[in-house]
């Protein structure tokens, strides 16, 4: 056994869309992406050949929605308590071939949620039938947005993936319940798009939410939000299509939380209304 890795166990699953059913943002009626085995494979290429210098985020190599979201063909808005993990507690087993360091940066990602936030992430028991199975195989960095029910996988490509602490923060935060910042339906007061520089055939990735759809938690528009593109993401000639309304503003940082996403995780699971521990 190669020295300083951990072989936990292969997972083997077969090609198929995993399945969302409600998510807090877009509503791309008939427009997701599917799962597909050849995207799959483009994606992992892609984060494998990422290095931290990057003008991008791994993330947001994928060919996925919005480049790290599985998904059905039905997407809806998260306004329904369903899609929230009860209390706030998250069981999650590890699947694949982390090595110790990835093993640690996932745990502390994990750690900042129980420090700043109520969710909790807690070792799947057997009676556990809701969780995340966090995998990590060649197919990039992704996640279902919200609860889905069951079984439902979140992937941490290493390297790429766990190179930096705001990537399994993001995913994880995919999973409690968050779509991406620039998504949101009053985003044009804040950034301008620039469609002409998007790669073809990713323009659905900048689609807004309907208002009354999406919900900010009652937190303003964040660009130091960990759920925020890169300025560059997905360009096809290496020009910004994402551009901040306040000079010199920066977007995609992935150092991790941002005070805004402490806040909409906090209200979103009522966490002031919780015994402190709890």
């Amino acid at each position: 056994m190669e020295k300083g890795r951990v072989f936990l166990f292969l997972l083997v699953t077969p090609n198929y869309c995993f399945p969302m059913l409600k998510d807090n943002g877009l509503d791309l009626e008939n427009k997701a992406i599917l799962y597909d085995e050849a995207a799959a494979k483009e994606a992992g290429m892609r984060v494998a050949a990422w290095r931290n210098d990057s003008e991008v985020n791994p993330e947001e190599l994928g060919l996925y929605l919005e480049g790290d979201i599985k998904t059905s063909n039905s997407r809806n808005g998260l306004t329904a308590e369903t899609t929230r993990w009860p209390g706030g507690v998250i069981p999650y087993e590890i699947g694949g071939y982390f090595s110790n360091a990835d093993l640690a940066m996932i745990n502390k990602a994990m750690e900042e949620y129980r420090k700043k936030t109520c969710i909790r992430f807690v070792p799947r028991q057997r009676d556990h039938r809701d969780y995340l199975f966090i995998t990590s195989e060649r197919t990039g960095c992704w996640s279902s947005v919200g609860r889905i029910g069951g079984r439902q996988e979140l992937n941490l490509q290493s390297p790429g993936c766990l190179t930096t602490l705001g990537t399994p923060v993001h995913e994880l935060m995919h999973a409690v319940g968050f779509l991406h910042e620039q998504n949101r339906y009053e985003r044009d007061k804040y950034v301008t798009i620039h469609w002409e520089n998007i790669q073809p055939g990713r323009q659905n990735n900048f689609e807004k939410a309907k208002k009354g759809v999406a919900d900010g938690q009652g937190v303003d528009y964040d660009y130091r939000s960990v759920m925020h593109y890169s300025a560059g993401a997905f360009s096809k000639n290496s020009r910004p299509t994402i551009v901040p309304k306040i000079s010199g503003v920066e977007v995609g940082q992935r150092k991790g939380f941002s005070r805004g996403d402490v806040q909409k995780i906090r209200h979103m699971y009522k966490c002031s209304q919780r015994r402190p521990g709890a």
